[in-house]
């Protein structure tokens, strides 16, 4: 897909990956609506941008308010918007209505976004969505937060079911799985731990931005999951 006057959503842009992202679009010539829930830092993203760039203040945990948000048929949708592994407490000790807002965040709201989206990229003519995951949902060992957890792991097997969709819509669904990157929190936090916890360098934004800009223009990626490890190139995980 060329990007180039394309009208992009991606959500969570007001700070970290989600901010570096619109900035990216922006770059390749996008129209790009910075969607969060923090009106500040998406303010200070479009700012950032300039007229390129619009702000859609949104809770994403709210059906209503994601209808809303996809009502404007964009061809490039980014669901980045997450978190909470950081909260405590967590599964079991949070009560039911703590950790399911941590599903609703990231995975039941990209997949409503996914799901409201398919008609109007379909009738334009194709569209691109690219998921962010964590490393929080690969493997098998434990997490401090069980449902950001399995969020993250349900995020990456949505994608993957979804490429059939590539066929059935022209609509490419893909996801970016990325370590701990450094971001401006995640780079703070990197250095108050301990010299022997701090492990290989974090994954750079730019690195980041890089593959959702591939998996955008990229026609003949559907349903592909890639891992952006520490230390470490690019790996298919599919």
């Amino acid at each position: 897909m060329d990007i180039q006057g394309k009208l992009a959503v991606v959500t969570g842009a007001a700070v970290g990956i989600g901010r570096a992202i619109a900035q990216r679009l922006a770059a390749e010539g996008a129209q790009v609506v910075v969607a969060d829930i923090d009106a500040a830092g998406g303010h200070e993203t479009c700012t950032s941008i300039g007229p390129a760039a619009r702000f859609a203040e949104v809770d994403l945990r709210s059906d209503a308010a994601v209808a809303e948000l996809m009502s404007c048929q964009p061809h490039i949708l980014v669901n980045n918007a997450g978190g909470g592994a950081q909260l405590a407490p967590c599964f079991p000790e949070a009560p039911v209505e703590r950790w399911s807002a941590s599903l609703d965040l990231n995975l039941r709201a990209p997949m409503l976004a996914t799901q409201l989206a398919l008609d109007g990229m379909q009738q334009a003519g194709g569209g691109a969505i690219v998921n962010v995951g964590s490393t929080a949902g690969l493997g098998f060992e434990g997490h401090s937060s069980p449902e950001y957890s399995a969020a993250k792991a349900g995020l990456i097997r949505f994608t993957a079911t979804l490429a059939p969709l590539a066929t059935t819509h022209r609509v490419r669904v893909n996801c970016v799985v990325p370590d701990w990157v450094a971001t401006e929190r995640g780079v703070q936090e990197r250095a108050m731990l301990p010299a022997t916890e701090r492990g290989a360098a974090q994954v750079s934004l730019a690195a980041v931005t890089d593959a959702v800009v591939q998996f955008v223009r990229d026609d003949s990626a559907a349903g592909r999951v890639v891992l952006l490890d520490r230390g470490e190139p690019p790996r298919w995980l599919n």
